[in-house]
């Protein structure tokens, strides 16, 4: 048996969208079991996201502390945004992303995991990216504004992250999971041997 994610779709006999916000909504299902009972699912809706694992020449990655208001904390995370626009592509998306909240490019981009933030609540696809050969963005700065306004900036290594991650230190999901992903990778086959950064994602297909 492989040990693989399979897509499956149970029957729903009713929707409705008791709320509909300006990135998100909330959906209601009325979903058949497989012993025929019919139930409610209630879950958010969302666009999708991108995130990147920006890691510089010295092994350090480019991390941003931000207020979340929903957890009531200052999360440590690497730069992060929606899907915007329907059948965006992501890798675009996640370099817009470094530009905005970091002002830095990068000439060498991978896939480094696919996830479903919570599954269980939420439909978010997550595509998290490896990006290398960092270097200055030309222009000017992007204006920030609201949460973002009070953003920080550092460049922490690899190693240090991983340890934050195991002492319950942090607890953003596309940090923990891209500084995971990035260790085992470095200790596998390599950063090549990952997914280019144009691989399929059927959580939110796009356009090449």
């Amino acid at each position: 048996m492989a040990i693989k994610d399979t897509p499956e779709h149970w029957q729903v006999t009713a929707t409705t969208t008791p709320f509909q916000g300006n990135k998100t909504s909330v959906r209601t299902d009325d979903v058949v079991m497989p012993d025929g009972t019919v139930v409610k699912r209630d879950y958010q809706v969302h666009p999708g996201s991108v995130a990147v694992l920006a890691l510089d020449g010295e092994g350090r990655v480019i991390v941003l502390r931000q207020y979340r208001h929903p957890v009531r904390h200052k999360l440590w995370e690497i730069p992060a945004g929606l899907l915007d626009v329907p059948g965006e592509n992501p890798l675009h998306a996640a370099q817009r992303e470094l530009y905005e909240e970091a002002h830095v490019k990068a000439e060498d981009w991978r896939v480094l995991a696919d996830v479903y933030t919570t599954p269980g609540g939420c439909d978010e696809a997550v595509r998290i990216f490896l990006a290398r050969e960092l270097s200055e963005a030309e222009g000017d700065r992007f204006e920030v504004s609201e949460e973002e306004a009070d953003m920080e900036l550092a460049r922490v290594p690899l190693d240090e992250l991983v340890q934050g991650v195991l002492a319950g230190d942090l607890h953003n999901t596309c940090l923990v999971v891209g500084v995971l992903s990035a260790v085992a990778a470095r200790g596998g086959e390599g950063f090549d041997a990952l997914r280019p950064a144009e691989a399929p994602w059927p959580a939110r297909p796009f356009e090449a």
